[in-house]
């Protein structure tokens, strides 16, 4: 299998090519297009109680859709929700990948994704509180809202990063929570509340933009939400 990422870095596509009868999983409705001959099939993955941990805790669809190709091979396009970039992550054994509710897009079939606890610093930063974990040996396609930004920490070296702007980050590097500025008001008048603290070694993930911020924005401008 290999993997292309088309249109980039604003309205990014994932263009996988399939050698004959090969799959990849993939988000529920992700599918932009595909070869003709390409066969599609949604299922919970894992079983039901697997599959709502994934959906209900870590914020993604309760079908995964399984694209296989014909006996020639084939291709399929899959594209996020909102306008970013998407990138590729290698996952092996020996580096687990930690993911951000709505950022996994798709799968090699090599790779296994579960529901992990991130801790209460994770619920208490407004992320949900679980992460989407990739385990076993594949590619991994992520998305993300804006631009991204990839960061290769050593060993004890620390970045903060707004709760709302992670992606991923190699399970080698821990995450803490803590108050943007050391008061609370300097918190307030900076517009930050709570960040993470990421300490290396491992890799780290970060999108450009907040999927907040959209929200808000049209929830602001629908018709009435100014009376």
């Amino acid at each position: 299998m290999e993997i292309q990422v088309r249109h980039n870095p604003s309205f990014s596509v994932a263009r996988a090519l399939l050698g004959p009868g090969e799959s990849i999983r993939a988000e529920s409705g992700a599918m932009m297009a595909m070869a003709a001959d390409t066969d599609l099939d949604a299922k919970i993955e894992g079983g039901l109680v697997k599959g709502l941990k994934r959906s209900v805790l870590g914020g993604e669809s309760l079908f995964i859709t399984t694209a296989t190709a014909g006996a020639s091979g084939g291709w399929i396009d899959l594209a996020p929700s909102l306008p970013g970039d998407v990138t590729v992550v290698a996952v092996t054994p020996d580096n687990p990948l930690m993911i951000q509710r709505g950022s996994f897009l798709c799968a090699e079939q090599g790779v296994e994704i579960d529901t992990k606890w991130g801790g209460m610093k994770n619920l208490i930063g407004g992320e949900g509180g679980f992460l989407l974990r990739a385990t076993g040996s594949g590619e991994v396609v992520l998305s993300t809202y804006g631009a991204l930004d990839r960061f290769d920490l050593q060993a004890g070296q620390q970045v903060i990063v707004d709760t709302n702007h992670m992606v991923a980050f190699s399970e080698s590097v821990t995450m803490e929570l803590r108050k943007a500025s050391s008061s609370a008001m300097k918190s307030m008048k900076s517009g930050e509340g709570l960040v993470f603290v990421f300490t290396g070694p491992g890799e780290l993930m970060m999108q450009s933009r907040n999927p907040d911020d959209i929200v808000r924005y049209v929830v602001a401008n629908m018709p009435g939400s100014r009376n």
